[in-house]
């Protein structure tokens, strides 16, 4: 499925045909996977999922940190969620939370389609006030909602870690704007305070990588919450 770039630039037809072809080789999206995003566009979302090859991404962290209990805030229509589903361990729980109650319909009928819906715990309401109800550890947190509540989600986030927990932030890069400092758009300035506050928690070691591909010009920011 082709999908509308988040950030337009001349050269996202060449980084779309770099996805794919990763895509092909490294992440193939099966039939599920497929139907996860047709399934999303016909219910009028907006084509913020990530792409399959950071889906895969998404996976592999899963994998590499040994999760059991996977925390994602901002479900969509559960594109990501199944990634990260799938490569839980069989005792494994994504806790998923997602604001609109008809997109969080659409988020549970794809899991069933990707059957793995055993693994998945969709919580419907505002983040807000679904993560206080939460208990902690989780082993890996994707943090992909509302930008300008990036600041209290990561405060959440480290209150329901551990030492060791992994904690992803996505469109942090935001077509460039993340350097603005004067802009008066919410989004960048949430992220902009997330970005500080990863700087400054001691608890925190953080890094953030810049992404080019069928969204455009965007990145994610990486921590591990340190003994």
């Amino acid at each position: 499925m082709v999908r509308k770039p988040d950030y337009q630039n001349a050269d996202v037809p060449k980084w779309a045909s770099v996805d794919a072809y990763f895509s092909q080789k490294l992440a193939p999206e099966d039939t599920a996977l497929r139907t996860a995003l047709a399934s999303n566009a016909d219910a009028g979302m907006p084509t913020h999922d990530v792409s399959a090859v950071q889906g895969k991404f998404l996976a592999l962290l899963v994998n590499l940190s040994q999760a059991t209990r996977v925390l994602e805030i901002g479900t969509l229509g559960g594109y990501s969620t199944i990634w990260m589903a799938r490569a839980l361990p069989s005792n494994g729980v994504i806790t998923t939370i997602e604001v609109d109650p008809e997109r969080a319909k659409v988020a549970e009928k794809n899991c069933e389609v990707a059957q793995c819906s055993d693994k998945v715990d969709i919580r419907t309401g505002a983040a807000t006030e679904v993560l206080p109800q939460l208990q902690g550890p989780y082993d890996l947190i994707f943090i992909d909602a509302d930008k300008p509540n990036n600041p209290t989600y990561l405060e959440w986030a480290l209150k329901l870690a551990r030492p060791g927990t992994v904690i992803v932030g996505d469109n942090v890069v935001r077509g460039g704007a993340v350097v603005d400092e004067d802009s008066q758009d919410g989004s960048v300035r949430g992220v902009r305070t997330f970005i500080d506050m990863l700087s400054k928690n001691e608890r925190l070691e953080s890094t953030a990588m810049q992404t080019v591909g069928e969204k455009g010009w965007d990145g994610m920011t990486i921590s591990i919450v340190k003994s």
